[in-house]
């Protein structure tokens, strides 16, 4: 759905603006902390159940060694339409919902969305990050905004994310901050993440198989 179409169906996009440009205000875009201690890392990633009309939302907690510590998952329903650059009003209930029936908690989580790469500087990444107070680090396959300069993102002269070759043959990922981390430590983690033959970082790797088990069975 178009934003011209949402607001014809009486979504007010006007006041979601609004507060996307004032959340973005308190994105932190440094370090929480030293990274090189963290050993826990999340991947969040969402699915639809076309069927029953819901959101599976999966979390996976991985250790130092990429090996899968946890696994859990929630079932909301959706009750926000998909709109370009809105994801969080229809997928961040059920993230929340998923990340906090893990029992460890991580010390940075992947979403697999933009961060601070975003037309209000709010993605997904970057929502999620800040509803849950984590250090969070966005991952897209394509770019919403900006122009690409030397393998980055650059948008009213700032960078607002990197682009990153993980596996030889393949296309571009997106990297972007999402919340309490810097550009330049996501990109250290997800290269640190990333293991083959794989392109994508492992923690959204094992989320992503996680959640396509459990909508087969789900549905079956």
């Amino acid at each position: 759905m178009l934003e011209k179409e949402a607001i014809e169906k009486g979504i007010d996009v006007k006041a979601l603006k609004a507060e996307q440009k004032k959340l973005s205000k308190s994105i932190l875009l440094k370090d929480a902390f030293d990274f090189k201690l963290a050993n826990r890392f999340t991947g969040i990633t969402t699915v639809i159940l076309e069927k029953s009309h819901e959101i599976l939302a999966s979390a996976v907690l991985l250790d130092e060694n990429l090996e899968i510590i946890e696994e859990k998952y929630t079932i909301k329903p959706i009750k926000f339409p998909y709109i370009p650059g809105y994801r969080a009003y229809r997928e961040l209930p059920a993230m929340i919902k998923a990340y906090k029936k893990l029992e460890e908690q991580p010390d940075v989580i992947f979403v697999e969305g933009h961060g601070i790469a975003h037309p209000r500087g709010l993605g997904l990444a970057s929502h999620f990050g800040l509803a849950i107070a984590k250090p969070t680090i966005g991952i897209a396959k394509t770019a919403l905004v900006g122009e690409k300069k030397n393998n980055k993102i650059v948008l009213n002269n700032k960078t607002i994310a990197q682009c990153l070759v993980t596996k030889k043959g393949s296309k571009l990922i997106f990297v972007s901050t999402g919340h309490m981390i810097s550009l330049k430590t996501a990109v250290e983690i997800t290269k640190k993440c990333v293991k083959e033959p794989h392109k994508l970082p492992e923690p959204l790797i094992q989320a992503r198989k996680y959640t396509a088990k459990t909508k087969k069975e789900l549905q079956k």
